[in-house]
């Protein structure tokens, strides 16, 4: 395909407009919860706001560039390029902006989003049944999940029920986990193996696999519909003996030489601590937005912003094993952003707000390294001769 180097595959506007949106999301929020600019939204609070457009504004736009980029490789078939790909990002970029425009502006914000999360579904679904790739059915199950909640979302803050809104946006981040989960079961033993200096094999234990994917979903249920119970702090406790477990089975000692393996690692640990923190919650009476930050900070923030660069370098004729000298460095102040979000703010009570702050602005400090780092190569053709 000829044309702009930004909509030859899905990766390239996606990761871009996600690490911008990061940016100005972000402060927007700050500016919002810690200097009182009004942001009046009828049927949604501004929390509500804030954690909407961290699941379905910026999760969104990097598993939106991550399955257009990945289905492709899984089937051999071109995912949407050109003027479909660019349509498709207009549609998740247009709520964004209209949500900030206050409250009449709230159902075509949801007309879009809802038609975005429609449209990437079909795109991904299309290639995967036709060649009759039924392993990656998960991947198209939590993606309808996504719509489902992201559209209940919508229509709970139109008919101002604040408890339901509060219900789908749980049901998304816990959604968005799963697919990370999903995902990271397969490509983080992958990318080790090749990625180390030394040969080594890496196996996911098949009772760990069979008692995951029970639990998982049954905390997913608990946490959104029952809320703050004690079954979801056992099914935690579970999932973290579950998790720790599997991540012991995957270290090796050769990830620390690698930014984009460590920082893999680093992430799953954080969401491994998320499920660790959420089972303590009750004896140790922790925070109840402590474990959902480790889980959203932590694990999906990390997770991103370490898988993005590591896609954007093998899909422009790089080598993921010597990544630029900013990688390491953004996703370190990312880890500094989680440190300061769950731990600083709950060591440190009586400066919570400027603990989120500093959360807050190394979020953005990031994402800007990420966009100077990484951007140029998603606006420009490959460095090798093959074709996007």
């Amino acid at each position: 395909m000829t044309g702009p180097a930004i909509w030859l595959l899905g990766f390239r506007p996606f990761f871009l407009g996600a690490a911008l949106f990061a940016m100005l999301s972000m402060a927007v929020w700050l500016a919002v919860y810690g200097f009182g600019w009004p942001l009046e939204i009828s049927g949604v609070s501004r929390h509500q706001w804030h954690a909407h457009e961290m699941i379905y504004g910026y999760s969104m736009a990097v598993v939106a560039g991550f399955l257009l980029t990945a289905a492709r490789n899984w089937t051999g078939l071109e995912t949407l390029q050109g003027r479909g790909l660019a349509g498709l990002f207009v549609l998740w970029l247009l709520p964004r902006l209209l949500l900030l425009q206050g409250a009449r502006w709230l159902p075509s914000a949801a007309i879009a989003d809802l038609a975005f999360m429609l449209i990437l579904t079909a795109a991904i679904a299309r290639p995967v049944l036709q060649v009759r790739q039924y392993r990656q059915l998960p991947v198209l199950l939590i993606l309808l999940l996504l719509t489902f909640s992201s559209g209940r979302f919508y229509l709970a803050a139109l008919s101002g029920e604040a408890a339901q809104a509060s219900a789908s946006l749980y049901a998304g981040l816990y959604l968005v986990l799963a697919l990370i989960l999903f995902m990271g079961r397969r490509v983080i033993p992958f990318f080790t193996e090749r990625g180390v200096d030394y040969p080594v094999e890496l196996r996911n234990a098949r009772w760990n696999d069979g008692l995951s994917w029970l639990l998982f979903p049954a905390f997913l249920v608990a946490e959104v519909f029952f809320p703050h119970r004690p079954a979801g702090a056992v099914l935690a406790g579970l999932l973290f003996l579950l998790n720790g477990l599997r991540l012991a089975g995957w270290y090796t000692p050769g990830i620390w030489r690698k930014p984009l393996l460590w920082s893999l690692y680093l992430a799953y640990l954080l969401i491994t601590l998320g499920f660790g923190l959420r089972a303590l919650q009750p004896l140790a009476g922790l925070p109840l937005l402590m474990p959902v930050h480790a889980f959203a900070l932590g694990g999906i923030g990390l997770v991103t912003i370490s898988m993005m660069p590591r896609v954007s370098l093998g899909h422009t004729g790089r080598s993921v094993h010597e990544p630029p000298a900013g990688v390491p460095v953004f996703i370190g102040i990312m880890a500094l952003a989680a440190a300061s979000r769950v731990l600083l703010s709950w060591l440190d009570p009586s400066r919570y707000l400027l603990w989120v702050t500093v959360s807050g602005l190394l979020w953005i400090l990031a994402f800007g390294l990420f966009a100077l780092s990484i951007g140029p190569m998603l606006l420009r053709q490959r460095i090798d001769a093959k074709m996007d």
